[in-house]
């Protein structure tokens, strides 16, 4: 009788457990801040559309720009407070578990324990358990007894089930929730490293412009004179004279040091067309040591095999496609149709691929933008030099 007081003692113990365990299970928490951010992101977002399209002076830009700096400094904090809760969360259903796996410790020990008393019973015989019994009612407290045993054993055995189910359970969700909070930590490096572009897009502009309206107005009719300058060439309406057949690695050209038509600065604007339509140059020239200068853009990769335009080191101003530039209407809403470089070594520019070699020049914002052409051979792709003198 003491051995059926002491089980029924841990059993009830354990049901209490269960029921703590169960009460924790069923809280939820609520986080009153990422709600607020939420609500501030949704502001910022409607700033940042209802600007996009207003962008014409340099107040309408920067204003554009802080507004995308708040948006994601706020999207930084709301991942802060995401991970904080699965961090607790996770601590959690840590503690839950250990309490789970005591539990289950403990039923299996009781139920050996039962296991092992019963096999014991069943050996005895039972004309001999009939006529140890003192009388008609032992006998009928005995059998009692045993049927009190049997259910004792029964719901332990039901309790080790749930616990175990519990535990499988409230492993998988921890499991998931870190798969979660791995998976915020890598937004959370993006949107941080968004966040710096942004800044220095910021930084960049203020120093370009000098953060002077009239500077502004003037680099931004030359970057989309540029622009038309270029759909011109492509589309055959610049000014060509063929001089002869060159080979890969053959001097052109050379860039023009400083600001010359329709060019804020030294660079080599490269730029390739298959069909007379602009292509991605990363996707033709080879993975080379870059230095990048492209900061708001951040880098991408080179998966060609065509050797550069110029000698290393090169230094790389401006990708391909929807820049930073690109994105606060430098270009007319358009994409950069190129990319920007200069070399540390010297400004010699130098033929991709063999072809036939052709000097154009166009009008650009006042000047006359001269640029190199390659018909390369046995191919329907072009190859463009801008902001250089002839060589």
């Amino acid at each position: 009788m003491k051995i059926v007081n002491k089980c029924l003692f841990l059993l009830i113990s354990l049901l209490a457990s269960f029921l703590l365990i169960a009460s924790a299970f069923a809280q939820e928490k609520v986080c009153n801040s990422s709600e607020d951010c939420a609500n501030k992101i949704k502001e910022y977002e409607q700033k940042v559309n209802d600007l996009r399209g207003q962008q014409k002076t340099l107040a309408s830009i920067i204003s554009y720009l802080n507004n995308k700096i708040q948006l994601t400094t706020t999207r930084i904090i709301a991942t802060e407070y995401q991970l904080k809760i699965l961090a607790e969360d996770i601590a959690d259903l840590s503690v839950k578990i250990n309490l789970l796996d005591r539990s289950i410790t403990d039923v299996s020990k009781i139920l050996s324990f039962r296991i092992e008393a019963t096999y014991k019973r069943s050996r005895l015989e039972p004309v001999l358990f009939l006529f140890s019994s003192s009388g008609f009612a032992d006998l009928v407290s005995r059998v009692e007894y045993l049927k009190a045993v049997q259910r004792s054993d029964r719901e332990l055995l039901i309790k080790m089930q749930t616990s175990k189910m519990n535990y499988d359970s409230q492993k998988e969700l921890k499991q998931q929730k870190q798969a979660q909070e791995e998976a915020l930590k890598k937004q959370l490096l993006n949107q941080q490293a968004s966040l710096a572009q942004q800044k220095q897009a910021k930084q960049s502009l203020l120093q370009l412009t000098q953060n002077d309206e009239k500077n502004f107005q003037q680099l931004l009719a030359s970057a989309r004179a540029e622009m038309e300058a270029i759909q011109s060439i492509l589309a055959g309406q610049g000014q060509e004279t063929k001089v002869g057949e060159v080979k890969e690695g053959e001097k052109i050209a050379s860039i023009i040091v400083g600001r010359s038509a329709c060019s804020s600065g030294t660079h080599l604007h490269f730029e390739v067309a298959k069909d007379n339509a602009p292509n991605n140059p990363a996707d033709y020239l080879r993975s080379i040591g870059i230095i990048w200068d492209n900061k708001p853009d951040g880098q991408f990769n080179f998966s060609g095999s065509w050797n550069w335009p110029m000698d290393e080191p090169i230094r790389l101003t401006q990708g391909y496609g929807n820049t930073y530039w690109a994105s606060i209407g430098w270009y007319g809403g358009g994409p950069h149709t190129g990319i920007d470089i200069l070399s540390d070594s010297n400004n010699n520019v130098k033929s991709v691929k063999n072809g036939t070699l052709y000097r154009g020049s166009i009008s650009c914002g006042g000047g006359t933008l001269r640029y190199v052409k390659i018909d390369n051979q046995d191919s329907n792709i072009d190859t463009y030099y801008l902001h250089v003198n002839y060589y």
